[in-house]
């Protein structure tokens, strides 16, 4: 990724801030790269839980693919992240795109992610097409 991510006009976004604990912070005096990622993995499954029914969450799951990150400034302590996320227009069978921006309270891009997600279903632990009510539901 090159370019600065952005949702799509009209696209839902999900929202998220977060406050680097001092265990966060590594020995360059700023958020560990590794942290970013749970903040991304924290924004999804957040993101998740806010917009699906109960019986959709007892039913399926979301296990991670991929991801790949670009990291730009550094969020240092006493800093706020703030986390935006939003998803593709579109699933492919069992897979599903998010993107993740973090922002430092100045708006300057701190890190941004693409991921991939795979819907399981949980009882089978299989991957199972993602149904287009629930693409409705994040777009």
């Amino acid at each position: 990724m090159s370019a600065l991510l952005e949702p799509p006009p009209g696209r839902q976004v999900f929202r998220l801030s977060f406050e680097p604990k001092l265990a966060d912070i590594d020995e360059n005096g700023h958020v560990n790269n590794v942290v970013y990622l749970t903040w991304a993995q924290d924004l999804a499954i957040a993101h998740w839980g806010s917009r699906a029914p109960p019986d959709a969450q007892a039913t399926w799951a979301w296990i991670a693919l991929r991801h790949e990150i670009d990291y730009r400034r550094a969020l240092k302590p006493g800093e706020t992240g703030f986390g935006r996320t939003w998803v593709s227009e579109a699933a492919e069978g069992p897979r599903f795109d998010r993107f993740i921006r973090i922002d430092a309270e100045d708006g300057a891009m701190c890190a941004q992610v693409h991921t991939t997600w795979v819907l399981i279903e949980q009882v089978s632990g299989r991957p199972k097409r993602v149904p287009p009510w629930m693409v409705e539901m994040f777009t």
